[in-house]
């Protein structure tokens, strides 16, 4: 009988300290610091993501925001807009994503040359580019070679994929090859 009394002490022993290992390592997960794939710390509110801010801003390179953050939340970590920005060609509440590239136009002074080929359209109504990114329809039907059917796949890719990343991914466009991208590419920016 001892030795059943000792078996039983040791296995009650035994099944307490399971007990006390697996309440202190719940408590243990739970106050753990997440850390991205950098090895930065996630917050409670997002994590943190970088951006590339070029062009018509106070302060362009490299800005830390939160996830979720907007076009005009990047441009005001980069001290904001200069004078000359073209503020009709960026969309402020477009949110941003990771590794994105931000580019914030000028105002054209003068109206934009083309590459010698007309077909009575103009590039826009105001001589500068097309950003491809934030155009509507009828800007982007502007455009040489792109009526209204054309733009709406433009318009509808932006909304499905994303916000083209280079100027060249027009041509994921189905009907903008080669020829066409010839036409427009010194009429579009991002």
């Amino acid at each position: 009988m001892p030795m059943y009394k000792k078996s039983l002490g040791i296995l009650l022993l035994l099944l307490v300290a399971i007990a006390v290992g697996t309440v202190y390592g719940s408590y243990a997960q739970e106050s753990a610091v997440v850390l991205d794939e950098a090895g930065r710390e996630e917050t409670s509110q997002g994590k943190n993501i970088t951006v590339y801010v070029t062009g018509a801003v106070n302060n362009p390179g490299m800005v830390t925001v939160k996830e979720g953050a907007r076009v005009g939340d990047v441009v005001n970590s980069c001290g904001g807009l200069l004078p000359t920005a073209d503020q009709q060609h960026i969309n402020m509440a477009q949110v941003v994503k990771d590794g994105e590239q931000v580019k914030v136009p000028e105002r054209q002074a003068s109206p934009a040359q083309g590459n010698g080929q007309k077909n009575g359209k103009q590039a826009s109504e105001k001589g500068g580019l097309v950003n491809i990114n934030t155009a509507d329809e009828k800007e982007l039907d502007s455009l040489p070679g792109i009526g209204p059917a054309m733009a709406k796949r433009i318009i509808e890719y932006r909304e499905t994929e994303g916000s083209f990343q280079r100027i060249e991914d027009i041509k994921k466009i189905k009907g903008i090859g080669e020829a066409k991208f010839a036409k427009i590419r010194d009429k579009i920016c991002l």
